[in-house]
């Protein structure tokens, strides 16, 4: 007879059953997955707010905006989804559908791209 990995009690069912409850069974995973879902859920986190950043000051679809802007909104140029870099050598970096690129004396030209 078969034990539960999580709880240690008999599991009674199916031969091929492996929790003894849908609880220990989400326990479980929940704990393996634990590292994992938080590194996930802060990058996600940082995500969705540099879009949130990106689209609340880019209302016009292409914008200037100085970088130390984007840093007090809270902006983390370390995350962001895609980097294109076009034929005119011009990097951007995209988070979603909502791009960026350096300029000089700290001024960053905001874009959004119409493409999807």
């Amino acid at each position: 007879m078969q034990t539960c990995p999580e709880c240690g009690e008999k599991i009674v069912g199916r031969s091929d059953k492996k929790f003894c409850s849908d609880a220990c069974r989400n326990s479980y995973n929940n704990r393996i997955n634990k590292d994992t879902t938080n590194l996930m859920r802060n990058i996600n986190y940082q995500l969705r707010k540099n879009h949130r950043i990106l689209t609340d000051c880019n209302i016009d679809g292409k914008t200037k905006i100085l970088k130390s802007k984007l840093l007090a909104l809270g902006f983390s140029f370390e995350y962001f989804t895609q980097m294109v870099v076009y034929k005119n050598a011009s990097e951007y970096r995209f988070v979603y559908d909502q791009g960026y690129k350096f300029l000089e004396d700290d001024w960053i030209l905001l874009v959004k791209n119409i493409s999807n």
